[in-house]
């Protein structure tokens, strides 16, 4: 029995071209890790090399050796120094504010790196050239992306504007957004795999108003990525290192999780928890500003 057809995929006899590209893939891949493996198998042994070395030839080896034993030993210490500090910098209360704000950056990172794309892909209303659109969606994000990093890098050398007033304008541009694709696109389109139907949106879908919201993505994925690499730079001037690493932890974390659900919520929802999170997240952001203010005005006296 043959394998049915699906979507693009073109069948040539038993199996799909997407099957065989796949299986040629995985074949490549198995046959160059298993080469690799098996280039351990012409190492030396270290007693082949030990009794090739002269005398001053071993003890220059073994010198080496201890050298690199105090460099391991001082790596694994200041990796339990660095770990240590990570927790420490997790318990204060200017990151535990924060993380709201790292958490909706990581779920509207999944959102405009991979629901909306396929959302898009997803709405027939839009025909056959929706399969290229999630091309193109994915360029006008970039564009907003490289838009607000450089519109915000010089409007905040000017005091008049503050992280906050950017933060503020990111919330915005992304509830402008999230509200644009409610009535754009689809309530089922995250799972039209799942459901085979699809809902019919409150206004006929447009493509234009589709790669507006891509555009306005971007630009408020800018905003609150900027500021709060400003903020922890600001905060953490001596501790970077372990603040950024929060901050990613708690990014990546959240975009998992919003990956995982996003195939089995509907659109509705999902735009519902990141507007509740980007409300909180900016509220918090709002309040670990205030607080940084303060502690620089007390320090001036």
């Amino acid at each position: 029995m043959l394998p049915p057809s699906t979507g693009t995929q073109e069948c040539f006899g038993r199996y799909c071209s997407a099957d065989r590209e796949r299986k040629i893939m995985f074949t490549a891949l198995l046959v160059i890790s298993v080469l690799g493996t098996l280039s351990f198998l012409a190492l030396r042994k270290v007693r082949q090399l030990e009794e090739a070395l002269s005398e001053e030839e071993g003890q220059s080896l073994l010198s080496a050796r201890f050298i690199y034993k105090q460099k391991a030993a001082s790596a694994v210490t200041e990796a339990k120094t660095e770990l240590k500090t990570i927790v420490e910098i997790f318990k204060s209360k200017t990151i535990l504010l924060l993380s709201f704000c790292m958490a909706y950056s990581g779920l509207e990172l999944s959102f405009y790196s991979g629901v909306y794309g396929t959302c898009i892909g997803a709405t027939e209303y839009f025909g056959n050239s929706a399969k290229g659109l999630i091309g193109i969606s994915g360029i006008v994000v970039g564009i907003g992306e490289i838009v607000g990093g450089g519109l915000f890098g010089l409007v905040l050398k000017n005091n008049r504007f503050r992280r906050t007033s950017v933060v503020f304008l990111g919330m915005v541009v992304h509830f402008v957004a999230f509200y644009l694709i409610f009535l754009n696109i689809p309530d089922d389109a995250p799972v039209v795999l799942q459901t085979s139907s699809q809902h019919n949106p409150y206004l006929a879908p447009s493509v234009s108003i589709a790669l507006l919201c891509s555009f306005l993505l971007g630009l408020g994925d800018s905003c609150f990525n900027t500021q709060l690499y400003s903020i922890l730079g600001r905060a953490y001037a001596e501790q970077s290192a372990p603040a950024f690493a929060i901050f990613k932890f708690i990014q990546s974390v959240s975009a998992a999780v919003a990956f995982f659900y996003s195939g089995y919520v509907l659109l509705t929802w999902q735009l519902l928890v990141m507007v509740i999170m980007g409300f909180i997240g900016t509220l918090c952001f709002f309040m670990v500003e205030r607080m940084q203010n303060m502690s620089a005005d007390a320090q001036e006296y």
